[in-house]
């Protein structure tokens, strides 16, 4: 990791912007995201308990993408329209898969999401890290494509992104960000969200100059 282009990114970033995302700029912006609103509504929607009703379930997921901003207009109705078109058996698979992604069996429901999503074409990595992301925003990522290509190449990582999503480069994004975050000022990361919203404004600026 180039962690010379991260200093000089995080010196700049926090020069421009005292206090990180306790600056008034990154306060409104932060508004825009709706993350402690959408944290909340993904814990509640998707409590143990309601994984009893796949019904609900999907629609819970429906109503999470369409509130989200992280997610696409372009995405929203589509991943809307698939997700009423599915049969009792196939929500059944989705929340199936989700309660693993959620819970424990991380692997095992990336996996069965991303199969199901993919004979649907529409696996795409905001719909994959999306749900995970909201419930555990401290934690998990959202992998962005164009954030990720540009924080691989502009840190040097020891990682290659792919269009298709894949476990392992989630793992693997996750555990980097999560260390590297550990590696500046607290006021950058007030969730993994934000904190890969530093590095995109950050090291994009720096890359232009």
């Amino acid at each position: 990791m180039n962690i010379k282009r991260l200093r000089q990114a995080e010196k700049e970033f926090l020069n421009r912007y005292p206090g990180g995302f306790e600056h008034p700029e990154m306060l409104e912006l932060a508004k825009k995201h709706k993350k402690d609103k959408l944290t909340n509504l993904a814990r509640d929607y998707f409590a143990k308990k309601n994984f009893s009703d796949p019904h609900e379930i999907v629609a819970s997921m429906v109503k999470l993408v369409a509130q989200s901003t992280m997610v696409s207009l372009f995405e929203k109705p589509k991943f809307r329209d698939m997700a009423t078109s599915l049969t009792p058996r196939e929500k059944e698979i989705f929340s199936r898969a989700l309660k693993d992604l959620l819970y424990g069996k991380e692997q095992k429901g990336f996996e069965a999401l991303l199969s199901e999503l993919a004979n649907r074409k529409m696996a795409k990595w905001t719909l994959m890290t999306v749900f995970k992301y909201y419930f555990r925003p401290e934690v998990e990522v959202f992998v962005k494509p164009s954030t990720a290509k540009l924080v691989i190449s502009s840190l040097e990582l020891d990682l290659v992104y792919k269009p298709r999503p894949s476990w392992e480069f989630y793992a693997a994004y996750r555990d980097i960000i999560n260390d590297i975050k550990s590696k500046v000022d607290i006021t950058l990361s007030p969730s993994n969200a934000a904190f890969c919203g530093f590095l995109m404004m950050a090291l994009d600026e720096e890359m232009m100059r």
